[in-house]
């Protein structure tokens, strides 16, 4: 086996090790989830629609209730038949379909006086998007081989670092700041250990990246002063805020966390890639001086930066796309617009990982120039001189 496969599986372990130390450390009781549920939930298949029922109030208004047969896949009734209750309210705009044959179904069992109810709760949308996500792990590991898997490897820690470790941290109420800067140590290391393995290229590339998520975090706390933010974007970051009327969730440390991990991806990208690209130029040319490969970083990084600062404005843009027409609609003048606050953290998010990556390149570069600049040849190491049997310009 390579050294290079052992490290990496090292790094696996040790990682898998760390995401469970935090995540035992931060959940008291054992579990993420805080919420609390009345009934059951079971998944099931829907094995026929038996009977449906219409009430009408007053034109659109009314209630259509649903009667189906499914069998249970999960629980203590695995494989038995229930008889379950679909009911939708045709006052909502976007109230679910009807069952059908053949859906997969959550429902929840009531339990009243010794009798058990059943009633549709929703789809099951868990399944198909396993069968996606499936399929992309398969096409990445074709087209990349081993490389492939390393990288599916290390996408599920990184997935793993942020649902078991960020999200309990703001959860139970722990230092968010400190946290998100432990979760994004903890992702770059992983990942560029498991990806590239202990060298120069994985070193540089992780001070860098590390350099330039500092970077876009720092911008956040200091224009969070002038901006006036207070980390209430959206209903959803109200409900938050609320969640311990005793000791509220610190919801500007949220954005924070927002921004440095949502800039994390692209900066590690640019990173490794400026590492990786000077690393083979120091390969072919062992006698390039550090000022020129320091040059033909910035030269490199300069094409980069037009494609990846459009990579995340786009993301951002993209994800809050019905966010951004409603207020637009709904507002009189693009300043109007712009002052909203959930705006503001997007253009700031936006802002702050371009200067995050901005900050990367030239750094990455210094880094690669200082320590690919000495070069081992045979037993003897030289600092900027060709090797053996070529003459110095």
């Amino acid at each position: 086996m390579k050294k290079q496969t052992v490290q990496q599986i090292i790094t696996l372990i040790l990682s898998l090790a760390l995401v469970y130390a935090a995540y035992s450390y931060i959940t008291v009781d054992g579990s993420v989830f805080k919420g609390e549920m009345q009934g059951e939930p079971i998944r099931a298949k829907v094995i026929r629609v038996t009977d449906t029922k219409n009430s009408n109030i007053t034109g659109e208004s009314g209630m259509d209730s649903i009667y189906f047969s499914a069998v249970a896949l999960n629980g203590n009734i695995r494989g038995k038949t229930v008889n379950a209750i679909q009911e939708i309210d045709r006052s909502y705009a976007f109230s679910p379909r009807a069952v059908r044959e053949n859906d997969k179904v959550l429902i929840e069992a009531y339990t009243d006086g010794g009798e058990t109810s059943y009633y549709f709760g929703d789809f099951i949308r868990i399944s198909p998007l396993i069968f996606l996500g499936a399929i992309f792990c398969i096409l990445v590991i074709v087209f990349s081989k081993a490389q492939g898997v390393k990288t599916v490897v290390s996408l599920a820690v990184t997935c793993m670092a942020v649902f078991l470790v960020l999200v309990p941290a703001v959860l139970n109420n722990k230092n968010i700041y400190l946290w998100c800067i432990l979760c994004c140590l903890f992702i770059t290391f992983s990942t560029l250990a498991m990806i590239s393995g202990y060298n120069k290229k994985s070193l540089c590339a992780f001070i860098g990246c590390m350099s330039g998520v500092a970077c876009a975090g720092l911008i956040t706390v200091i224009w969070d002063k002038f901006l006036n933010m207070t980390g209430l974007l959206e209903e959803e970051s109200i409900y938050l805020y609320q969640l311990y009327p005793d000791k509220p969730i610190d919801m500007k440390a949220v954005i924070f966390a927002m921004i440095t991990v949502g800039a994390l991806g692209a900066v590690m990208d640019v990173a490794m890639s400026v590492s990786s690209a000077l690393y083979e130029l120091k390969q072919k040319s062992p006698g390039i001086k550090p000022g020129e490969l320091m040059k033909s970083g910035f030269a490199i990084g300069r094409d980069m930066m037009g494609t990846m600062a459009n990579t995340l404005v786009l993301a951002y843009i993209g994800s809050n796309l019905t966010c951004v027409v409603l207020m637009v609609s709904y507002n009189a003048n693009l300043q109007q617009v712009i002052n909203k606050e959930k705006i503001i953290a997007e253009i700031l998010q936006a802002l702050a990982g371009s200067m995050g990556m901005l900050l990367t390149l030239p750094l990455t570069s210094f880094i690669c120039a200082l320590i690919y600049y000495r070069k081992v040849v045979g037993n003897a190491s030289y600092k900027n001189e060709p090797p053996a049997g070529q003459s110095q310009e």
